[in-house]
């Protein structure tokens, strides 16, 4: 379906950067003429990829490319309260 949208998308004219895996989902992104950064993303396969519905939220999950950074990323968390 991404490769659709990014057909489409170039057929308007517009230069659309490659289709980035983000593990949750897939991302494409392109700029309108104006330099407007515009981002469409999938559905899935969603945050229940690695957590169950029950769990979602009690825990930081991160994707695999982020889990090298999880200490520094974690340090900068703020808890909500």
């Amino acid at each position: 379906m991404m490769r659709e949208w990014q057909d489409c998308i170039q057929d308007f004219g517009f230069e659309v950067m490659k289709i980035t895996d983000r593990y949750y989902f897939e991302s494409l992104y392109f700029r309108e003429e104006n330099g407007i950064l515009f981002e469409l993303a999938t559905d899935g396969p969603g945050f229940t990829v690695d957590s169950t519905i029950e769990s979602l939220g009690k825990e930081l999950d991160l994707p695999p490319f982020l889990e090298g950074k999880r200490a520094e990323i974690e340090a900068k968390l703020v808890p909500i309260e």
